[in-house]
């Protein structure tokens, strides 16, 4: 390769020559003679050639870099400027609200109804504390238009003792009940004043007696446990007793672990007579009920998998019997908190008593049969969530199928000629129902001034061996709103309504007695309060019921107070 392009120098060396010495000679001694190349010259890859090496450059000047050397010279430089001191800025802050253990209310109003509570609690220590309420509500009557007397007292005292400590929380309390009503829902005009004047005093009162506590432990097999026992009566000797068990705790069989809830219920009592007759009506139950449950958790699925199983045995006849019930529910967050749904199938033994039965309504009479309900299955399904920050909203649907569901139902005029048997009274009527319901709430508490509550629900009932569903309400609707406009005012509204239930009227008759259905319409109840802090000790306030005036009947034959204010003042303390 080398060689070729010497040759080609020496080539182009040569005609360079040639023409330059043409060139002195003057251009007519140009030879004209025609130059033919046999062969242009091609170059090829072959003829590259490569650097063996890399020359080194060995220059010290350019090699080796020049130290250099900084020096800074400081001198003061005179000055009369004096920066300001920083202050952080000042945030108004709002004095926090002073909170007090114990408080007292007393108010009065209309139907010379009088209303007190006192609520008491002080830490003897740091894991030890005392403390307990006392309540009354009473009125002396004034619905227009009634035959006897429609005075009512309430009278609750409650203390409990507890201790919190490290793995051990518990307490005890004891409580106490008086109550006294009457049965002045005499049906008119089947009885007149005269009538009513023969029958005399209609009152009836109740007390009862409670002692129970609980206890939960961490890090311990068993989570809590609790025991109740109630002793329940009224002036007409009737008496009733109730002892309940409970308790759950935490087990792992092969890795898995459960929940396991148990539960024993003793209930017995006996009335001096049954309806019908002068003959002591006794009654009682034991049960033993065991819920073992497993719940699996998957990213936003809850799943809770158990089962119910209740021993009852009916003290009274001797007969004993084993129910299996499910207990399965579900919840999958669908959008985080926003929207949630959730569904489940449960079952259960309730054990009805005369205690639950006057507190729902206090016109019972002394000779109930008592036996217990058996909620065979109970099916819902539901979406619940967040619609906004403090927003929250659950839509339920339910179908519900009970054997011996207890209602409500009035009692038929009865010439034994007890006070309670003037058809002023109610029993309780047994049997197979099943009930389909869909209900709707809202709940928002925007912020610590404003919270508001909104519910309805939709009732329809089906019935085996009885006419009616009876005292069933078919809707049911609330309200309740409170508000705090400034550091000193607060009101509050209460807002319900009931929708048409049905009842059975037993007319006397010379042949035999008239049996129809009575259609009890439908009512609205809205109750407003508004109070005043005086300063963070004295609040006063005024409550105001049943606006509308309506003397609506919640039971058949028994109207309720109209129109009712009262005032009443508070004070908080410490002791």
């Amino acid at each position: 390769m080398r060689k070729q392009n010497n040759k080609v120098l020496v080539l182009f060396l040569m005609l360079t020559s040639v023409l330059g010495f043409s060139q002195e000679r003057g251009k007519d001694t140009l030879n004209p003679d025609v130059i033919q190349v046999v062969k242009p010259y091609t170059p090829t890859v072959s003829d590259a050639f490569k650097v063996k090496e890399v020359p080194s450059l060995d220059d010290e000047t350019t090699t080796t870099k020049k130290e250099i050397k900084y020096n800074i010279f400081s001198f003061p430089v005179a000055s009369t400027f004096t920066p300001a001191k920083g202050k952080a800025a000042v945030v108004d802050k709002e004095k926090p609200a002073k909170l007090f253990d114990n408080y007292a209310t007393l108010a009065a109003g209309m139907y010379t109804t009088i209303l007190g509570e006192v609520y008491l609690n002080h830490a003897i220590s740091r894991t030890e504390s005392v403390g307990g309420y006392l309540s009354h509500h009473s009125s002396q009557g004034g619905v227009s238009n009634l035959l006897l007397d429609d005075n009512f007292s309430i009278t609750k005292l409650h203390a409990n003792y507890a201790i919190k400590e490290r793995y051990l929380a518990w307490n005890v309390n004891l409580g106490l009940l008086h109550q006294t009503y009457n049965w002045y829902g005499l049906p008119q005009p089947i009885y007149d004043q005269e009538t009513a004047d023969a029958i005399g005093d209609v009152d009836h009162t109740f007390y009862g007696v409670n002692l129970g506590g609980d206890v939960a432990f961490t890090d311990s097999y068993i989570n809590e446990a609790s025991v109740l026992y109630r002793m329940f009566g009224d002036n007409n000797n009737s008496n009733e007793n109730r002892l309940v068990l409970k308790s759950n705790g935490d087990f792992s069989i092969q890795d898995l672990d459960f929940n396991m809830a148990l539960k024993i219920d003793y209930l017995g009592g006996k009335f001096d007579r049954n309806y019908y007759a002068e003959e002591a009506l006794k009654y009682g139950n034991f049960q033993i009920g065991l819920s073992p449950t497993y719940q699996l958790v998957r990213d936003d699925l809850t799943l809770d998998l158990g089962l119910s199983f209740t021993y009852l045995n009916d003290t009274e006849y001797g007969e004993s019997k084993f129910y299996m019930h499910p207990n399965i529910t579900a919840s999958y967050r669908m959008v985080d908190e926003i929207l949630i749904a959730y569904a489940g199938l449960k079952g259960g033994i309730i054990q009805n008593s005369y205690f639950d039965f006057s507190q729902e309504n206090a016109f019972v009479s002394p000779t109930l049969f008592i036996t217990p309900t058996d909620q065979e299955y109970n099916l819902f399904a539901g979406l619940k969530g967040m619609i906004a920050n403090g927003v929250n909203y659950n839509i339920t649907g339910k179908y519900m199928s009970e054997t011996n569901k207890a209602m409500y139902i009035s009692n038929p005029i009865n010439t034994a000629g007890e006070k309670y048997m003037h058809a002023n009274s109610f029993g309780i009527a047994y049997d197979d129902v099943t009930t389909f319901s869909i209900s709707g709430e809202i709940n928002a508490d925007l912020n610590r001034n404003f919270s508001l509550g909104v519910k309805a629900e939709y009732f329809a009932y089906d019935v085996d061996v009885e006419a009616e569903a009876w005292n069933l309400p078919d809707f049911k609707a609330n309200l309740f709103l409170d508000y705090q406009f400034t550091k000193q005012w607060f009101a509050g509204a209460n807002l319900f309504f009931v929708g048409e239930r049905k009842d059975q009227l037993v007319k006397p008759s010379v042949i035999s007695p008239i049996v129809s259905t009575v259609k009890l319409d439908s009512y609205f109840d809205a109750n407003v309060h508004a109070g005043y802090h005086l300063n963070e000790r004295f609040s006063v306030f005024a409550r105001v019921n049943n606006i509308a005036n309506q003397e609506y009947k919640r039971w058949q034959n028994y109207p309720v107070q109209g129109f009712q204010m009262l005032a009443g003042a508070t004070y908080k303390f410490d002791f």
